[in-house]
């Protein structure tokens, strides 16, 4: 696959990822011990279809999240959206 660019407007501030929250999701699976496939299984059960591959891509930023899936990894980890995304909150303050 082909190495493109993120172009996006905040790109290089947010390291050059594509999304916020894939760190705090790991973070929250960890302490829950959660296999990235337990993650799958509970998003599955709620009607979110989410690979493990996906669930890596969005851990380490290569995958875009959709809103409906940020608010299923919020309840699948027993936390909320607002803490899911309080690492970018906390960026919007210096830009």
């Amino acid at each position: 696959m082909k190495n493109i660019p993120n172009k996006r407007k905040y790109s290089k501030e947010l390291g050059n990822k594509l999304n916020t929250v894939g760190k705090v999701i790991y973070l929250k699976r960890k302490e829950l011990k959660f296999s990235r496939q337990k993650l799958s299984d509970k998003l599955m059960l709620i009607g979110i279809d989410i690979s493990i591959q996906s669930i890596y891509d969005i851990e380490i930023g290569k995958r875009t999240v959709l809103d409906y899936e940020l608010c299923g990894f919020a309840k699948v980890l027993n936390t909320s959206a607002d803490e899911l995304l309080k690492d970018f909150r906390a960026s919007l303050d210096v830009i």
